[in-house]
């Protein structure tokens, strides 16, 4: 018998794009690993949640930027399941703040949050899977406003932006070691757009879409399992944005 293939997604534990990307991972026969940085309560409900649909779900605890916790959260996960098929990375931060108060702190608090903690999880999954005959997948959450980006964002961007590179470079170093694995990443539009975002700003951000709609988590979900399933498929950036990025008049 085949044995249970297992997913980590980081960020997880919240239900938001991740709850809902590990839910899809689920549905489909993954042993979930839910994670979490210091939303312990809602991590155990998020996981509750699964299991009571009848989902397999660990929760395990890390601060992303601290190598050593990335290094003991994945000693946990070899210990529990022996092996990891899929990581997919969606732990970030957004926060506006314009460029005339920004500040160092800030810019190395989005580096460790957005990169760090893309490219400490992807390393030592990476490392994993080159070791398994079955290899693994790697995903990576970017941006599509990478190349346009708005005001008042520019450690956001400056730190978002490393992402698809990260992901080629991701791609190339484990697929030369072992061609099973598949690193790719996602550039998400307005998905799930922030509770207390303006009334204003959400309308024009769904105006500016050719689908003329916000996107749902699902969107992502079902993008995940495409590169999941996709075994021809690896080092590229997929927009998930209606659209949004081809389209001038979007602005």
């Amino acid at each position: 018998m085949m044995p249970q293939k297992v997913a980590l997604i980081t960020g997880s534990g919240k239900q938001r794009i991740g709850w809902h990307v590990a839910h899809a991972l689920g549905l489909i026969g993954y042993h979930l690993c839910i994670h979490y940085r210091t939303s312990a309560l809602e991590a155990k409900q998020s996981a509750e949640l699964l299991n009571n649909a009848g989902i397999e779900a660990t929760i395990f605890q890390a601060d992303l930027a601290l190598e050593s916790d990335v290094e003991r959260m994945f000693h946990e996960i070899k210990a529990k399941f022996g092996r990891l098929d899929v990581l997919v990375n969606c732990a970030s931060i957004w926060e506006r703040k314009d460029i005339l108060e920004l500040s160092s702190n800030d810019v190395t608090r989005h580096f460790e949050a957005n990169v760090l903690a893309t490219f400490l999880p992807s390393r030592l999954a990476g490392l994993m899977m080159i070791a398994q005959s079955e290899g693994g997948n790697i995903i990576t959450i970017g941006d599509w406003a990478q190349d346009r980006p708005y005001l008042g964002y520019s450690a956001y961007f400056a730190t978002k932006g490393a992402i698809p590179a990260l992901t080629r470079s991701l791609a190339v170093e484990l697929g030369s070691r072992n061609p099973k694995v598949r690193v790719n990443c996602i550039l998400p539009g307005p998905v799930m757009l922030p509770l207390d975002l303006p009334l204003q700003e959400r309308q024009e951000a769904i105006n500016a879409t050719l689908v003329r709609s916000e996107g749902s988590p699902k969107d992502i979900s079902r993008a995940v399992l495409f590169l999941v399933q996709s075994e021809f498929v690896t080092g590229i950036e997929l927009p998930v944005d209606g659209g949004r990025t081809i389209w001038a008049n979007g602005r």
